[in-house]
């Protein structure tokens, strides 16, 4: 019967959260085995969770960077590095979502933010909006994949996992994800025979491998100085800072100090210097300082909007996370969630054959449901069952967050899918069969991830997590 309930909610038009907090609540009116402010009770207990701390800070910190014309430093620096090869304008595109996805951890604020600006340039380089919107829905999903990432942190949460360790988890899948959308777009450009959209400069090119370069070497000099040579950690890391502070203003780098920001996520979180939740609040207060101080693209006044934006954000995501742990409490209270498993496990015992089964519904839910309440709705029923079968739990968070990300690009409810149909005023039909082509190297991504798990856990299991 919650089943039921929760559909009719759902066709009537319903908003997912409020059908499964009102289908649990009416079910527990009709049952009468329980009072019906249990509802508001399991609600509270759904959200009083540490690790969900770091979920507005997150929201924060994507805000910040997204407001602060950091997008616009990020979209000059992928230029500079891919821009002169052919097809160039969507190697930007796929390059500067992979640098994004560093900052906002969602899709949405990818698609939203540095689309605006890709489709717009693209456009203006004699590309077709279809290809444009394509290529920009693809590499939004990397968002998520790449930390920070809120999925990633509600489904930690859920599955009792680490945070560090799926955020780990994603950096070779999100570097996988981006390569192979770069093959994509050279097939494009080797078919319709296009060139470049700059000239070459290795003045301009060489600042970017310097700026890569930066990036790739201050973490291992960190590691070196503090694990090698016994230098004392915090000393060590703000020295660290001020020096690359001091080397981005003397070679006035585009994108160095923003790139930075899941690599001092990442590295302090596997120092040990901070829980995921202080992270989160590291990364808000590092966006907040380029923004304000550092590049001085932001006021107070402008700081005040971006605030009380996120804390919308954040009771929306909120209310949903609420709502679904309600409703997930319900479906295990009444049995569903064992029957489930009983049933998926009278079929195949196989754990391929169980991850096959689950792509396939995880990509169907997330055509409907929005990640967070996917995440919160799929975990207690799905979760068990891979637990059971000796599948790696953050790996099968992996899994489960890329399949919700491709759902994020169909139709009837894609958030991804209207965002840029909105940005690129195209209709949604149009926008559906833009996308469509980019789900090639979207689910070639998903079958390797899924069935070579040593992608995704391999610098987890380096750092011993």
């Amino acid at each position: 019967m919650l089943k039921i309930l929760f559909l009719l909610l759902m066709s009537g038009g319903i908003p997912v959260a409020i059908a499964m907090a009102g289908s649990s609540l009416i079910y527990i009116l009709i049952s009468g085995n329980l009072p019906p402010f249990a509802v508001v009770h399991r609600m509270i207990g759904g959200i009083d969770s540490f690790p969900l701390l770091a979920v507005p800070f997150f929201i924060l910190a994507g805000n910040l960077m997204n407001n602060a014309g950091i997008t616009n430093r990020i979209y000059n620096y992928a230029l500079a590095l891919v821009g002169w090869l052919r097809g160039g304008l969507g190697h930007v595109n796929v390059v500067g979502s992979m640098v994004f996805a560093g900052m906002s951890g969602t899709a949405i604020a990818d698609a939203a933010g540095l689309g605006t600006i890709e489709i717009k340039a693209m456009r203006d380089h004699g590309y077709s909006k279809e290809f444009a919107v394509g290529v920009t829905a693809a590499s939004a999903t990397v968002g998520p994949i790449i930390p920070p990432s809120l999925p990633f942190v509600i489904y930690a949460m859920m599955a009792n996992v680490s945070v560090g360790a799926l955020f780990l988890a994603g950096l070779l899948p999100g570097i996988l994800l981006g390569l192979l959308m770069m093959v994509t777009v050279a097939f494009f450009a080797h078919r319709n025979k296009w060139g470049g959209d700059i000239k070459f400069s290795s003045t301009r090119f060489g600042k970017a491998i310097i700026e890569t370069a930066v990036v790739a070497a201050w973490p291992l000099s960190m590691w070196w100085l503090v694990k090698d040579l016994g230098l004392p950690a915090q000393p060590t890391v703000i020295g660290g800072l001020v020096l690359l502070f001091a080397a981005d203003r003397f070679f006035r780098f585009q994108a160095v100090l923003p790139i930075m920001t899941p690599v001092l996520l990442i590295g302090g979180m596997t120092a040990g210097i901070f829980t995921p939740t202080e992270g989160a609040i590291a990364a808000s207060v590092w966006a907040l300082f380029l923004g304000l101080f550092w590049y001085r693209t932001l006021n107070w006044r402008s700081f005040v909007k971006i605030s009380l934006d996120s804390v919308e954000t954040t009771a929306t995501v909120m209310f949903i996370v609420a709502a679904a742990s309600i409703f997930g409490w319900m479906l295990t209270a009444t049995g569903v969630t064992a029957a489930i498993s009983q049933w998926v496990l009278s079929v195949t015992q196989d754990p391929w054959m169980f991850l096959l089964m689950a792509n396939l519904l995880m990509l169907f839910v997330g055509c409907f449901l929005e990640p967070t309440a996917a995440i919160t709705i799929l975990v207690p029923i799905l979760v068990p069952i891979a637990k059971q079968l000796g599948i790696d739990l953050v790996h099968f968070g992996l899994i489960m967050v890329l399949n919700l990300m491709i759902g994020l690009l169909h139709p009837p409810m894609g958030m991804v899918l209207f965002v840029l149909a909105r940005v690129a005023k195209l209709s949604v039909e149009r926008t559906t069969m833009a996308i469509l082509p980019w789900l090639v190297p979207l689910l070639v991504a998903l079958v390797l991830l899924t069935y070579v798990p040593a992608i995704s856990l391999w610098l987890p299991r380096m750092a011993g997590l």
